[in-house]
This record gives structure tokens, C-alpha cells and sequence, in this order.
């Protein structure tokens, strides 16, 4: 029996079609890989944590008796603070090899504010009169009060009989030969009198 290919030629492109179709179906079927999962937490930091507060170079001395700021100071003097430095009207006592004498004027250097606790000492301002235990820069002609405030004594009053103040009330001495625990923490009342003899004791 003949076949009539012009009529089985129609049925050859249909086919021809569906199985293209099903071809390019099965390609756009597949699946993509999934990307990796980026992850949900930063790694450790391992950089130090900084600070904004100044170094600090230690803690300062602190002092018991008059006798003991005697001993450590090079310089002992009562005078009057001035615009431009202070103003020495006595001596009371000085290292061997000073040249400082009444009617000197010395220069007072600022403190040390790397060293803990010297931020809430307080300040000379002119026209202040008092007793300062000093200890001198070996680099240069300037002093310092021992510790900050330890250093200082307010004076008010003329004479002998000037009462002497520690600046004060926590950062003072608590005697003057000898410690009194019971007066520690209160601030420190002597004479000038009392601070000129302890110095003269000293060698």
C-alpha cells in the first residue's frame, strides 16, 4: 500500500515541534545551585580598646608629720605668692649649696598632671601667704610644693603665733614629730612658730 507523503509530512513537523518543546522545557527545568549562605556574625575583634584618658605615671607620696616634709625638702620658705612667681620673706630651711634668701623670688612649676591625684590639687594664686615645702628640678631653677597640696601651709595671722593651715583637708599631715591616726583625713593646725622649730631640727 502507498503512503501519500504530503499528507504524512504535517505529522512529521508536529512531532518534529512537540519534541523540541519537550526538549527545551527539560533544559530550562534545571535548577540553579543556591548560593552559600553569607555568615551572620562578624569574627572576634582582636584590636585593643582604646582610651581618652591620659596615662598615668603613678601615685605620689604622701606625708605623716612636718618633720617628714622637713626631711625631704630642699627648700623651706614663707613668702607670698606674686603674678610672676613667689616671694621669699624667710628661710626656713635649705639644702647645703642653696642660694636662696629672703627677698629672693623663685619660680614655682606646675605640676605633674600624669601623676594620679595631682588633677585635684589645688592652686597658688597671688597674694597668697604661706609656707611651701619645696623640692627643686635638678634640670632647672624652678620648684615644686612636695606632693601637690602636702606642701602647702595657709598662714594667717603675723608673728609667731601665725596660724599654720594645711591646704588641705585629706592630702596633709597629721602631726608634727609624730602621726596622729585619729587627726588623719581632717586637715592639720600648727603655729608658724611650731614650723620653724621642727625645720631647725633638721639637719
Amino acid at each position: 500500500m502507498a503512503v501519500d507523503l504530503r499528507r504524512t509530512r504535517p505529522l512529521w513537523a508536529t512531532a518534529a515541534a512537540v519534541l523540541a518543546a519537550a526538549a527545551l522545557s527539560a533544559c530550562g527545568s534545571e535548577a540553579t545551585p543556591a548560593a552559600a549562605p553569607a555568615p551572620t556574625s562578624a569574627a572576634p575583634s582582636t584590636a585593643a580598646p582604646t582610651s581618652a584618658t591620659p596615662q598615668i605615671l603613678g601615685k605620689m607620696r604622701g606625708y605623716s608629720t612636718v618633720r617628714e616634709l622637713s626631711e625631704t625638702a630642699d627648700l623651706v620658705v614663707r613668702g607670698e605668692v606674686e603674678a610672676t612667681g613667689f616671694r621669699v620673706d624667710e628661710v626656713l630651711r635649705a639644702t647645703a649649696g642653696s642660694t636662696v634668701r629672703a627677698g629672693a623670688q623663685i619660680t614655682l612649676a606646675s605640676l605633674d598632671g600624669g601623676v594620679a591625684d595631682m588633677a585635684h590639687m589645688s592652686k597658688l594664686e597671688a597674694g597668697q601667704v604661706v609656707v611651701l615645702y619645696l623640692a627643686q628640678d635638678p634640670a632647672a631653677p624652678t620648684f615644686r610644693t612636695l606632693s601637690g597640696d602636702f606642701g602647702v601651709f595657709d598662714l594667717s595671722g603675723t608673728g609667731a603665733d601665725a596660724a599654720a593651715t594645711t591646704r588641705s583637708q585629706t592630702m596633709a599631715v597629721s602631726g608634727l614629730l609624730a602621726e596622729d591616726p585619729a587627726a588623719s583625713g581632717h586637715g592639720f593646725r600648727t603655729t608658724l612658730g611650731q614650723l620653724r622649730t621642727v625645720a631647725a631640727q633638721v639637719k
